[in-house]
């Protein structure tokens, strides 16, 4: 069976987006110099895993790679593990992780970065010193590597891991998101990793033999069978005013070519002013209009769209290529009606923020993601899957042994390698926006 790519993505505060909660950008704040000799600590076996030379990164890359990447943990590769971000060690990886970071505290914290310009392969600079100094106390770069003041190839692996770890897309390049994600102090990520162990320890019993685990400040999922990640899907979750909520369920039914009954709140938030705006809205993308009380199905123009009148009425989009939730639906009981399901918008994916859905999840990948779902249910292999997709005929599906789906907010974590990692506290729930000083924004 195929599996899909791994993408790991781990450190990263969870900084925030409005008025007075935490951005990444606010946490560019003074910050006194470090004894450079801890980063020794950082790039010791449980900072590092043996891997060989990062060659997707050289592949892609259009840079002069005249020197060989021989310094084990410095790469993207590093970054990706088949442990589970809720593994029985992850209680005591994050308690090993607090206490380098504590160390990273006891001697002033790391150094700021200077924002004032993009950074990239073949920059030299005096903020690249600085730069190096930041990255190898988090273990990203073994220092006294390379040109001092130079970006070089080096740099460029550590940069990428860096980003990797933060849930930003590894390209190499120092901009905006990663000024910010590598500024934050080195105190707010203690505390994060301490507010984040008291939510690990409280799922730290048996989860399953399989199940599956959505994390949403990630915007990451998943599967895991017998202690091991089977695959991982990045994910789209719900907008700051829309959040996905944590629950624990389970997978009992997969509908596929299902039909989208939009919820109340959507209807009133997004259907309403988009019927104002164009009254072909409907018609476009086959939503049927339904008076449940009178059994008859009414026209757009029967409808007062000035006024909440919509809200009465059943909204019913047919499947096919339009459908919101794609060509399958997964199902789990909650009381908060929200699900994982197909898109026929992909390009979300492609995005570090990925906080755009009104609660639901969307998976990437979502077609592996079910035939792993589908394992034990007979009759239902990949073939049978991609068939009923192809007919485009309404099919509900039991799941035989239910699955259980844990939805999570998990802000940091670290693993057995000791990669420490960081996500953006999207709800704010990690109660940090005091310890966040203002800050300049990056030019370019």
């Amino acid at each position: 069976m195929a599996k899909v790519t791994m993408t790991n993505s781990k450190p990263g505060y969870s900084e925030i987006v409005t008025k007075q909660k935490i951005n990444r950008r606010t946490f560019l704040t003074s910050g006194s110099q470090m004894v450079a000799g801890f980063a020794t600590a950082l790039s010791t076996p449980a900072f590092a895993q043996a891997v060989n030379p990062i060659d997707e990164v050289l592949n892609q890359s259009p840079v002069e790679w005249g020197d060989r990447f021989d310094t084990p943990g410095q790469t993207v590769a590093a970054v990706r593990t088949a442990e589970p971000t809720l593994s029985p060690s992850t209680v005591s990886n994050i308690e090993n992780a607090m206490q380098i970071y504590y160390g990273i505290v006891q001697r002033g914290g790391w150094p700021i970065v200077p924002d004032d310009q993009v950074l990239r392969l073949g920059h030299k600079s005096p903020a690249v010193v600085i730069l190096r100094e930041r990255l190898g106390m988090s273990g990203d770069l073994i220092q006294n590597i390379g040109v001092n003041d130079v970006f070089d190839s080096y740099v460029d692996a550590a940069v990428r891991r860096f980003q990797s770890r933060h849930g930003i897309h590894p390209d190499g390049v120092i901009g905006k998101e990663t000024f910010a994600a590598m500024n934050v102090p080195v105190q707010v990520r203690l505390r994060q990793l301490e507010t984040n162990l008291v939510r690990v320890r409280s799922m730290s019993g048996f989860l399953g033999k399989r199940y599956v685990m959505v994390n949403i400040p990630a915007a990451e999922i998943e599967t895991v069978e017998e202690g091991q990640v089977h695959s991982r899907h990045t994910a789209v979750v719900g907008k700051i005013d829309r959040q996905t909520p944590v629950l624990k369920s389970t997978i009992h039914e997969i509908n596929f070519n299902p039909y989208w009954h939009v919820p109340a709140s959507i209807i009133r938030k997004d259907l309403i002013p988009k019927m104002l705006k164009d009254p072909n809205y409907l018609r476009d993308n086959k939503i049927h209009i339904r008076d449940l009380k009178n059994n008859v199905e009414l026209d757009a123009s029967q409808v007062d769209w000035t006024t909440d009148e919509a809200l009465n009425y059943q909204f019913r989009q047919e499947p096919g290529a339009k459908n919101s939730m794609g060509s399958i639906k997964i199902n789990f009981h909650n009381k908060y009606a929200v699900y994982l399901h197909d898109t026929p918008s992909k390009t979300l994916f492609g995005n570090s923020y990925r906080f755009h859905s009104s609660g639901c999840v969307r998976v990437q990948n979502v077609r592996e993601f079910v035939v792993w779902v589908l394992e034990d249910t007979p009759g239902w292999d990949r073939f049978a899957i991609d068939e009923v997709i192809r007919s485009g005929e309404r099919e509900d599906v039991s799941v035989r042994g239910k699955v259980p789906i844990y939805m999570t907010y998990i802000t940091a974590w670290a693993t057995s390698e000791g990669m420490v990692h960081f996500r953006e506290d999207i709800y704010d729930r990690d109660g940090l926006s005091a310890m966040a000083p203002a800050s300049t924004p990056v030019q370019g």
